[in-house]
């Protein structure tokens, strides 16, 4: 089997960042982690070359295939911030439809800036959804 190329690294977040985005991409970068640790009460730790995580979950698919990731995370993209929700968002449809203007994919979270969102109720999101996972997996 193939080993994941996206694991805990010991880079620095910050030097990633600055080095990555500037300006209102920047400063929604710092305010995500700020939401981030918050809510999960862990650090942030660059997973890979690019994804921001906090904490982490150790899944194995029924394939045999097994690995870790983040609880939650982000990544400053080109086009926008993806922001990841390991769960998806089906079972957040009522918080989903007061978000505000953004994009999905089956664990991402699109948004240009967090201008385009209502903050407080992506923190409930990202509160609902790192709480899901302390039920489905085992984390830390």
């Amino acid at each position: 089997m193939t080993e994941l190329k996206t694991k805990p690294t010991n880079a620095s977040v910050n030097r990633f960042l600055k080095s990555t985005c500037d300006g209102q991409k920047l400063r929604d970068c710092f305010d995500l982690i700020d939401l981030m640790q918050l809510v999960t009460g862990k650090k942030p730790k660059m997973w890979g070359t690019s994804i921001v995580g906090f904490g982490s979950y150790h899944y194995k698919y029924a394939t045999g295939r097994e690995g870790d990731w983040p609880i939650v995370g982000f990544s400053p993209r080109k086009q926008n911030i993806s922001i990841y929700i390991m769960l998806g968002f089906s079972r957040y449809n009522s918080l989903m439809k007061k978000l505000g203007k953004f994009k999905t994919g089956k664990s991402c979270l699109y948004v240009k800036t967090l201008d385009d969102i209502d903050r407080n109720v992506l923190k409930k999101l990202v509160e609902k959804s790192v709480a899901d996972m302390y039920k489905a997996y085992e984390c830390s």
